[in-house]
């Protein structure tokens, strides 16, 4: 897939085959929906994305963040002109997932021309928080490196 061409418009089906063979692929999150300033995804629970002991490693948590508030701040340049990259990623995590599916939600809280600030809360099938990230991507020229 060439993000270059990334729209919202794009089936997230699309979207997650061409993230299939990356780490968000082998950590099992997928996008589950798109739109202006908010991104949804979600990841089951799984021997690949837990710690031992059985638990949604904290790890996966703040990766899953990142991915969904990376892909949010592509949605919203012109990735011909501009790069998007991570450059803070924080987490606190308040409970912890057992079984079942972790649902994340994105939202942008500061859509700067130089930084983009997202909150991804991630809970449990039930609605509890397990995990709270906040997310600064930092929206570069590509002609700038």
């Amino acid at each position: 897939m060439d993000f270059t061409l990334l729209s919202f418009d794009t089936p997230v089906e699309l979207i997650n085959q061409a993230i299939r063979d990356t780490l968000v692929g082998s950590l099992g999150i997928e996008i589950t929906k798109i739109e202006e300033g908010r991104v949804e995804g979600m990841l089951d629970l799984s021997a690949k994305n837990s710690r031992p002991g059985g638990i949604l490693h904290g790890g996966a948590n703040l990766a899953m963040g990142e991915t969904l508030a990376g892909l949010g701040s592509m949605l919203l340049v012109d990735m011909n002109a501009y790069e998007v990259l991570g450059i803070m990623v924080n987490g606190n995590h308040t409970g912890v997932l057992k079984k079942g599916k972790a649902l994340a939600v994105a939202k942008i809280v500061h859509r700067g021309k130089q930084t983009h600030v997202w909150n991804v809360d991630i809970c449990n099938e039930e609605g509890r928080l397990i995990s709270s990230v906040r997310v600064t991507n930092m929206i570069t020229e590509k002609n700038d490196r």
